[in-house]
């Protein structure tokens, strides 16, 4: 007996559409699965930081700023790189603005003149030693910040001007803000070695705050962080001694 003509059809085009079911990826659902995967594996990292004044002369205002960096500790579990290519420090109103930078190693510093005479810009820090000479205004140099640590910066026409770039080995940091809030966002859950850098702190103080944390569900928002400043005056360009540096809290640069 010959086979119904319409069975014959319909046979064919299921076994058409088992053959396409399974060369053909399902898009929408994978789509959907990596998208709910992605925003479960990172997370934003609070903290708070607290300056406990260990006598009358505090800090000056500008410098109340405290860093927070997060480095894993998991073999091969390196860091992000940074969305940012590039990031600027302009020479303004015989300023550096802003005064403190941190960037991921590896990062390009830009310095652009925007005022209407000559500038300079140099620093003689082991993490970065570098001199761009004088260059006139609108005109830009870059320096490319390659060792951890800590860079005072300076001119040497204009010893007012004075900016820090500290420049730390992970891409996930973050500093605080006038309330003394800081937030590090798009955090992977693991385990990861805290660092504090504070420019009126010392060495021993920062090296008494680096701990290792975990990060994950439970474990977002670290507790606060009381630093003690020195009993020392900030450096600036106009205390500066190219002959002896003397600084406070960035000796850690130096090694």
């Amino acid at each position: 007996m010959k086979p119904d003509f319409l069975t014959v059809v319909l046979t064919s085009v299921g076994l058409a559409g088992l053959l396409l079911a399974l060369f053909v990826p399902t898009t929408p659902q994978v789509t959907g699965g990596a998208k709910s995967l992605r925003g479960n594996s990172v997370y934003e990292v609070t903290v708070q930081v607290r300056l406990v004044p260990a006598c009358s002369a505090g800090p000056s205002e500008d410098s109340n700023q405290v860093v927070v960096w997060l480095v894993p500790t998991k073999p091969g579990q390196a860091a992000r790189l940074h969305t940012e290519p590039r990031y600027r420090i302009f020479q303004d109103h015989k300023m550096f603005q802003p005064r403190l930078l941190v960037v991921p190693a590896g990062s390009v510093v830009e310095f652009p003149n925007h005022d209407p005479w000559f500038h300079n810009v140099f620093s003689v820090f082991r993490s970065r030693r570098f001199d761009l000479g004088l260059y006139e205004a609108g005109a830009q140099k870059a320096v490319t910040f390659d060792r951890t640590g800590v860079s005072y910066l300076f001119c040497n026409i204009h010893p007012e001007m004075m900016a820090i770039v500290l420049t730390v080995d992970s891409a996930y940091f973050g500093v605080s803000d006038k309330t003394g809030h800081i937030s590090i966002g798009n955090v992977p859950p693991g385990r990861y070695v805290l660092h504090v850098w504070y420019e009126n702190a010392t060495p021993q103080v920062l090296e008494g705050l680096q701990r290792t944390i975990f990060v994950g569900d439970d474990n977002r928002s670290l507790p606060t962080i009381s630093i003690a400043p020195a009993n020392e005056i900030p450096m600036t360009g106009k205390n500066y001694n190219s002959e002896q540096p003397t600084f406070v809290g960035a000796n850690w640069g130096r090694r």
